[in-house]
């Protein structure tokens, strides 16, 4: 099975307009990305996927793969399965690692590849790391999930998750920004309407759960640092 990663970039955010290629320790956060995927051992092709021509022409000259996608896109998961359909026809698992995640554990992609390509009933497989600071359960820009005793997703949210009515000792983890897919499911779930949770939260991943489809959530061994705000570029340099 050929296995395929890659990484939707989007210029226009509207909370940090040209993220892909703010520079932390004076490269490019696209390039850090790009880098620690290229350290894959279970990983047959990596792309980019952008609708934006400076991001096109930068991931060019890196001597990268980047296809261009159209505007309209809602989503990463859109931007995808447009490359999956249009120029990736021969990939039979697509794995999405976001754009903003220049520390992402390459073994933990490696991690998602074989479990994708050895479980034939899997369809859907993402990440979670455990948190235990409050202001990172607090924070509304960490993703948390819960998941029930056989490692599938139960809920995704903004919100702290499980709520500690009784202030028992709780467990919490964030999701991670990657996914991996099998090529049918994904190109059938870019092609379903947009869920009541999913609208609500701004998460498309609800979208999976909302139709009763399972999602499998591995435990990472490494945490890694979202850039969702400039504040986030700070803590990856220390980091680094």
């Amino acid at each position: 099975m050929k296995t395929a990663v890659i990484i939707p970039s989007r210029y226009g955010s509207s909370r940090f307009q040209g993220k892909p290629l703010a520079l932390i320790k004076e490269k490019p956060l696209i390039q850090h990305t790009l880098e620690r995927v290229k350290k894959c051992k279970e990983i047959d092709f990596t792309a980019v996927a952008t609708d934006n021509k400076l991001i096109y022409d930068f991931v060019k000259k890196l001597d990268f793969k980047v296809f261009m996608t159209p505007e309209n896109c809602k989503s990463g998961t859109d931007r995808i399965a447009f490359t999956a359909s249009k120029f990736l026809k021969d990939c039979d698992i697509l794995i999405n690692v976001q754009c903003d995640e220049p520390l992402i554990d390459p073994k933990l992609i490696d991690t998602l590849a074989v479990l994708l390509k050895k479980n034939k009933y899997l369809k859907c497989a993402t990440a979670a790391f455990p948190i235990t600071e409050k202001d990172v359960i607090k924070n509304p820009n960490v993703v948390k999930v819960v998941f029930d005793k056989y490692g599938y997703a139960l809920y995704f949210s903004r919100y702290a998750i499980p709520y500690n009515r009784d202030n028992i000792k709780t467990k919490y983890y964030k999701h991670m920004g990657i996914y991996g897919y099998k090529r049918k499911f994904l190109l059938e779930f870019s092609k379903s309407k947009v869920s009541f949770l999913e609208k609500t939260e701004n998460l498309e991943q609800l979208r999976v759960l909302e139709n009763g489809k399972k999602i499998k959530v591995v435990v990472s061994k490494q945490d890694s640092i979202g850039v969702d705000t400039l504040e986030d570029i700070a803590k990856v340099e220390k980091y680094l």
